[in-house]
């Protein structure tokens, strides 16, 4: 049957294996992959076993072992005081009484903050410049309507009176 204009690539398709085959040890993955992971295991194993051989060796020490180096990255020893290197806490080591320094950024964000949640308190009160002339205005405003009120109502009295008198 024709496929239309386009063939499909050479490669075929892609094959999935089943989790009924990968616990078979029938899966179709790369032999060079089974390898490799094979290769993996076992350095985690030596690993252990020279662990427990000599417990003298720090937490630090199996880190820097288990690291995998990129490069020349393994060749050369850097002290570069600024490398950061990631710390990974697990969830029973971490210390919920330690407070942590804020940077010099967020300090300032909190104080920006706290400065205008005052100010808006302040405001609210009336007790702010701009507050007090706000009200001045808000004040002023009311007076001029109330007066523009009683301007158009004694107005339509003074019409009615006049069709009243229209109408005698």
């Amino acid at each position: 049957m024709g496929r239309g204009k386009f063939k499909g690539k050479p490669t075929g398709q892609r094959q999935f294996s089943t989790p009924e085959d990968i616990l078979a040890g029938t899966s179709r993955r790369p032999r060079t992959f089974k390898r490799e992971e094979a290769e993996h295991v076992e350095e985690v194993s030596e690993d252990e076993a020279a662990g427990e051989e000599s417990g003298e060796e720090s937490g630090e020490e199996l880190e820097e072992k288990s690291e995998r180096r990129k490069g020349t990255q393994g060749l050369i020893e850097i002290n570069n005081p600024n490398l950061v290197r990631a710390k990974n806490l697990k969830a029973k080591d971490v210390d919920f009484g330690k407070t942590t320094e804020l940077s010099r950024r967020e300090r300032e964000e909190l104080e920006k903050q706290r400065a205008h949640e005052r100010y808006m308190q302040l405001q609210e009160q009336g007790k702010t410049e701009k507050a007090r002339l706000d009200l001045e205005r808000l004040a002023l405003i009311r007076q001029q309507r109330a007066e523009a009120a009683k301007k158009r109502e004694e107005e339509k009295a003074a019409k009615e009176q006049k069709k009243a008198e229209a109408r005698k």
